[in-house]
């Protein structure tokens, strides 16, 4: 591929972040508000001991 080649899509974003100044900082907004949360290293040790093996074949009857 060509050094100097621009796809349509990166044109697009770089030209919608540079209209849009504030949308960097929207995203970062939006994964804190949804997916950074502190994590509580008990209570996911609790998770983890309170998994059921399950069997190999789920579908299979006993």
């Amino acid at each position: 591929m060509a050094e100097n080649y621009t796809s349509e899509i990166t044109q697009f974003l770089q030209a919608y972040k540079a209209a849009h100044t504030d949308v960097e900082q929207r995203q970062r907004d939006g994964r804190a508000r949804l997916w950074d949360k502190p994590q509580d290293p008990e209570l996911a040790e609790g998770f983890k001991q309170a998994r059921v093996r399950q069997d190999p074949y789920v579908y299979q009857n006993k």
